[in-house]
């Protein structure tokens, strides 16, 4: 990682307003995914400094994995917990965990049958494991490149790599409808000019918070639509019922460029809903300009999709 965004990565973590909902949206799911397994094993892959760690704690033990040595530093009280290396076979825990996190990992990687594989070997009967990466590859900018990803995926080739491990896959949906626009906006700006890298900023507090507020409601009240700057899974060794953890009995099965939704929303009335959200997120693009997101050269490794 670029010392300059280690540096920045723990404030813009504690105060940008992208981090603080995607956090949000990741505690909402994992509180459904654990809800009735106390004192869960959590393990975070490709846990940096262990930002996430405070967080996680009130669900259980909590340790981490991180290939990058000096990543690590300033983990503080959890230096102990995490171990340094690759998430494979030399990886030998003391028990099975019951979640396993990879926020922001599986698309730096060649191998991932490798990686899932050995994940579902130290998953319990009953884990879970909770994927996070950047959607479709043609929102790839500089960020893309700057971060050595090797690819960004819709729902379904996520769901294509997980189901390739061995993987039951329980729950795919993307993230953060509004980001479309902008990335494409910034991809479109860079094939005219390319721009040098730069360390983000945070936005004045009062658009923070604004975004905050409108991208938590959009989560809760758009998160079906099949589109967004991030993809999230939810995969299992188990064959157990498929859920939504922000609504229950609603089932979101995301697939490459169509979501699968509750018999409840009729084809007119999912048209209309992608045209409204489209226009919405238009006018977020107009109204905010560069505070929206940041521009690729703003953007912090694992983070921001």
């Amino acid at each position: 990682m670029d010392a300059q965004y280690a540096a920045a990565y723990p404030e813009l973590y504690k105060r940008h307003w992208w981090w603080r909902v995607r956090e949000d949206i990741l505690l909402r799911t994992i509180r459904g995914m654990l809800a009735g397994v106390p004192n869960a094993r959590i393990l975070d892959v490709g846990c940096g400094a262990a930002l996430f760690f405070d967080a996680l704690e009130p669900f259980g033990h909590v340790e981490g994995v991180e290939s990058d040595r000096t990543a690590v530093e300033g983990s503080g009280k959890w230096r102990s917990r995490i171990a340094i290396g690759n998430l494979d076979s030399a990886y030998e825990p003391a028990a099975p965990f019951d979640l396993i996190l990879m926020l922001d990992v599986v698309e730096h990687i060649q191998d991932t049958d490798q990686l899932l594989r050995r994940a579902a070997e130290i998953l319990t009967p009953t884990g879970r494991i909770l994927v996070t990466v950047p959607a479709f590859n043609s929102m790839w900018t500089t960020h893309d490149d700057m971060n050595q990803h090797v690819t960004r995926y819709t729902a379904g080739e996520l769901r294509s790599t997980l189901t390739r491990a061995g993987l039951r896959v329980i729950q795919t949906q993307y993230l953060f409808q509004s980001l479309v626009l902008p990335k494409l906006l910034v991809r479109a700006t860079e094939m005219l000019a390319l721009r040098a890298p730069r360390v983000p900023g945070l936005a004045p507090a009062p658009i923070d918070k604004f975004l905050q507020a409108w991208c938590r409601a959009e989560y809760a009240l758009a998160g079906w639509m099949p589109f967004g700057s991030s993809v999230l899974a939810v995969a299992s060794r188990s064959a157990e019922p498929t859920y939504d953890s922000r609504r229950g009995s609603r089932v979101i099965v995301a697939t490459a460029g169509m979501v699968h939704c509750s018999p409840g929303v009729r084809g007119s009335e999912h048209a209309r809903l992608v045209q409204l959200e489209l226009l919405r997120c238009l006018a977020i693009v107009l109204v905010l300009g560069r505070h929206m997101v940041p521009c690729p050269s703003q953007q912090t490794p694992r983070s921001a999709d």
